[in-house]
């Protein structure tokens, strides 16, 4: 079972003060979005499309600079502190299954025989390590991501961003991924930031919803799921879930409203 410590207990990993981002021909894709982010939070950053999630999230990743405002670490972010896996796998093509997961590594300078077993275990924690000599043309779309979460997960990180991770997926994989994905980061124990569209798909996964509102991004409301984990299917059906998914719903509707 994923034991977390109370909200108020959590230590806090990271903070976003007041930041805004404005693209070249003043077009504002965040304005005054202010996040605490605690150890061991899964939070989903849900909303309409534009409404800057996916801007928030590569600012975390240090992929673009804020504006105005500051993005502050509790302490200085080491290489293998953050992993991020994107919409598309994005794997190699030439390589194989194991080579892609060794990527994280690869760029810290690190030689493949020092950290096969890493590689290893991280595939064995997706399902993959009979696939690992695979090349991604053999694979299948939830296989490849499965691949781009092994090697988001494989310097055991203190934080994941994920970007709709699971959104081409048809639902009966997108269901195994998102119970994969809890049973991943209870055995890990990071903390972890998933942007969504998905009403439903948000109140199964996250303790923390930031409904977010477009034209300019701004987070509109946080909602707390404060349901247990491990959940499951008999969660899924349960009337608890559809009363966090009405309260999410009427979130969103205000965030629309809002925009």
């Amino acid at each position: 079972m994923r034991k977390v410590a109370p909200f108020d207990d959590r230590a806090e990993v990271l903070r976003v003060n007041a930041v805004d981002k404005v693209f070249p021909g003043d077009v504002q894709a965040l304005k005054d979005m202010s996040l605490s982010v605690r150890a061991g939070d899964f939070i989903s950053l849900l909303g309409p499309s534009g409404c800057g999630k996916s801007t928030a999230l590569r600012l975390i990743a240090g992929l673009s600079e804020p504006t105005s405002g500051r993005i502050e670490w509790d302490e200085p972010r080491k290489d293998g502190d953050l992993g991020v896996v994107f919409q598309e796998p994005t794997l190699m093509p030439w390589a194989t299954v194991s080579q892609n997961v060794y990527l994280p590594f690869r760029l810290e300078g690190k030689s493949y025989t020092s950290v096969r077993d890493d590689i290893l275990d991280a595939l064995k924690l997706v399902g993959l390590d009979k696939f690992q000599n695979s090349y991604p043309r053999e694979l299948s779309g939830g296989m490849k991501m499965r691949v781009s979460i092994a090697r988001a997960m494989v310097t055991q990180p203190k934080l994941i961003l994920m970007d709709e991770p699971f959104a081409a997926l048809d639902e009966i994989t997108r269901f195994k991924l998102n119970n994969d994905l809890l049973e991943m980061q209870a055995r890990i124990g990071c903390t972890v930031i998933f942007v969504t569209h998905s009403v439903f798909e948000s109140v199964f996964l996250s303790d923390r919803i930031v409904v977010m509102a477009a034209r300019p991004g701004r987070v509109i409301e946080e909602v707390r799921v404060d349901a247990p984990y491990p959940r499951d299917e008999e969660f899924r059906t349960s009337a608890e879930y559809a009363a966090h998914c009405r309260a999410a719903s009427k979130a969103l509707e205000h965030a629309m409203e809002a925009a």
